[in-house]
């Protein structure tokens, strides 16, 4: 079981870096002008690689954190604090997905102010994680 979990924590630290820099180029995005085409390009191409590259990270990071709940049993109300802000976590992943389809097919109209505030939505679960795991708080 100590293998599954060290794959477990390399598979979250991995899909977490994704969820950190893949709202970043959406900032970026939201700058980018009207007539620089070839920045917009390359910026939709980066983002593009990285959703495709994070995303079966965070199912592996999911899949590896069933494996140890169902194989060690843990209980506690802090099991289940977790759980739900991973599911957010889940929801807040696909939602990256679909602003970045917004911005490959030109609808998105939120401001780069707007996401630089969803930016930081993957921090403040690290934290709550971090510590629901760490101290178990209840």
């Amino acid at each position: 079981m100590l293998w599954i979990k060290a794959f477990h924590i390399i598979f979250v630290v991995s899909w977490f870096a994704g969820l950190f820099y893949l709202p970043r180029i959406f900032v970026n995005l939201a700058m980018v002008p009207a007539e620089s085409d070839a920045e917009r390009a390359r910026l939709l191409l980066m983002a593009t690689k990285l959703f495709r590259f994070v995303t079966p990270l965070g199912v592996l990071a999911i899949g590896l954190g069933l494996w140890l709940w169902f194989g060690y049993g843990f209980t506690g109300t802090w099991l289940h604090a977790k759980t739900m802000l991973v599911i957010g976590l889940v929801a807040y992943h696909v939602w990256c997905g679909i602003l970045l389809a917004e911005f490959s097919s030109g609808v998105s109209t939120k401001t780069h102010i707007w996401f630089r505030f969803f930016n930081e939505v993957p921090v403040l679960v690290l934290i709550a994680i971090c510590i629901l795991v760490v101290v178990k708080p209840f």
